[in-house]
């Protein structure tokens, strides 16, 4: 008799506590241990694995790249491409913590996206990723979901807390040397504090939009391979678009949509809906 093959658990809730929930308000991130288990994260890798290389067009050699290109190699939208991928970015657990989280009637996609910080990587400069989203409101998270155990040596993502509210750093552009100089100075300057620790397996952080993070280099000599899914409020509208990148993003991850309308686009389904 053959064994039946059953799919690694994306779906049952994780119990998150009021506590949690509060201290995810308040201080901008939140890391959850025990989020997904190595079965899933082995499962479910291999095919983003697989298709981060056979999507990426990167070619420089780190060396002629610049500090945004040494960063990671970066890949949006890999559910449109694979159905696997689609069955795991799709996953009602992380929906469900996004929505719980931010308190929302649900959660849409923004976006996937794979960020594979290679062997000898360069650091990810501070910034927020809502610089670079057209969306009306502050309701907007990333989880962030390494595919292995992160130590420091790998670069993780680190975070500095409480900083969704500090809106003069908004001003700063894109990622780059500049706004590592700029933004560093400007959260120190500000008191803010830095958290930079390592991700055991199976922890996953969630992070707001306006949260200010950066992340090392990966000294380690093998890839840092993380995945992520943006999650928008379900009752997200579009903004006015306040730059160019605003402009971009609104063609690439909300196509035919303008300022004012509902988020909803074929690339922006609902996720998760209480």
């Amino acid at each position: 008799m053959t064994a039946t093959l059953t799919k690694p658990d994306i779906d049952t809730p994780y119990a998150l506590s009021a506590d949690q929930i509060a201290f995810f308000r308040e201080e901008g991130y939140i890391k959850l241990k025990n989020v997904l288990s190595a079965e899933a994260l082995e499962y479910y890798g291999r095919e983003i694995t697989r298709m981060v290389k056979a999507l990426n067009t990167q070619n420089l050699p780190l060396e002629q790249r610049n500090t945004y290109g040494k960063a990671f190699l970066q890949i949006g939208n890999i559910w449109t491409k694979s159905e696997l991928v689609k069955e795991f970015v799709f996953g009602k657990r992380l929906a469900r913590i996004a929505t719980e989280l931010m308190g929302t009637r649900g959660v849409r996609m923004y976006h996937d996206q794979a960020l594979y910080k290679e062997a000898s990587g360069g650091l990810t400069p501070w910034h927020a990723d809502q610089y670079y989203w057209p969306c009306e409101t502050h309701q907007t998270v990333t989880a962030w979901i390494p595919l292995q155990a992160t130590p420091l040596e790998m670069g993780p993502l680190a975070f500095a807390a409480k900083s969704q509210r500090f809106k003069q750093g908004r001003t700063v552009g894109e990622i780059s040397d500049e706004s590592e100089r700029e933004l560093a100075k400007m959260l120190r300057e500000r008191n803010f504090d830095l958290v930079e620790e390592p991700f055991d397996l199976g922890e996953v952080s969630f992070h707001y939009g306006w949260t200010f993070h950066r992340a090392g280099n990966n000294s380690s000599g093998r890839p840092r391979e993380v995945m992520t899914v943006i999650y928008m409020d379900q009752d997200m509208r579009v903004s006015e678009p306040a730059n160019k990148n605003q402009v971009n993003d609104l063609a690439a991850w909300l196509p035919g949509l303008k300022p004012g309308d509902l988020a909803h686009s074929h690339l922006n389904p609902i996720m998760y809906s209480a």
